[in-house]
C-alpha cells in the first residue's frame, strides 16, 4: 500500500502534464505564428511559479501581476535600448541597468513584490521576440498571458487533485 501511497500524486501530475501538451498542440495551429509548435514551457514555468508564490488564490493574482509587469519592463527595456543605441554594443546592458532598478524597487509594494514572477515573465517575453519570426509586442504578450493561465489551472488542478488524494489516504486510513 505504501507503493500506492507514494506513486498516485506522481501519476496524477504526469497525466496533468500530459494533457497540458496535449492542450498546447490542438491550441498552438491556431494562437500562434506559423512554423511554431507551441509554448508549454511558458505554461510549466507558471505552474511552477503557483507553487512558489505559495498554492493559492493570492499567489496566483501575485502571478499575474508579476508576469504582467515582466512583459511591460521588458517592452520598456527593448525600447529603451532604442532610445541607447548610439551606445552600440551597450544598448541593451545600459536599458537593462537603467530600467531595472524600478523593476526590483518593486519588492517593496504590496501586490508587485513577486520578484521570480516578473523575471520569469520578463524572460519568456524576451524569448518569445528573440526566437519568434515576426512577433510583435502584442503577439508576444498576448501568448505569454494565454500560457501564463494555463499554467496557473494547472497548478491549481494539481493542488485541488492533491487535496482530494490526501483526504482518501485519509479516509480510508491507508498507510
Amino acid at each position: 500500500m505504501k507503493f500506492l501511497k507514494i506513486l498516485v500524486f506522481p501519476i496524477i501530475v504526469a497525466i496533468l502534464a500530459a494533457i497540458l501538451q496535449v492542450t498546447d498542440q490542438l491550441l498552438s495551429p491556431h494562437l500562434l505564428p506559423s512554423g511554431n509548435h507551441g509554448f508549454t514551457w511558458i505554461a510549466f514555468q507558471t505552474w511552477a511559479l503557483y507553487f512558489i508564490a505559495g498554492c493559492n488564490v493570492k499567489g496566483g493574482i501575485k502571478t499575474i501581476i508579476a508576469v504582467v509587469v515582466g512583459i511591460i519592463a521588458s517592452i520598456i527595456i527593448m525600447n529603451g535600448a532604442g532610445w541607447f543605441g548610439l551606445l552600440g554594443f551597450f544598448a541593451i546592458p545600459a536599458s537593462l541597468f537603467v530600467f531595472v532598478i524600478p523593476v526590483i524597487c518593486l519588492e517593496k509594494v504590496p501586490w508587485m513584490d513577486f520578484i521570480p514572477g516578473i523575471f520569469i515573465g520578463a524572460g519568456a517575453f524576451f524569448v518569445f521576440m528573440t526566437y519568434i519570426p515576426y512577433a510583435t509586442f502584442g503577439s508576444a504578450a498576448l501568448t505569454e498571458i494565454i500560457y501564463l493561465f494555463l499554467g496557473l489551472f494547472w497548478g491549481w488542478m494539481s493542488i485541488t487533485f492533491r487535496g482530494m488524494y490526501e483526504k482518501a489516504i485519509a479516509k480510508y486510513n491507508l498507510k
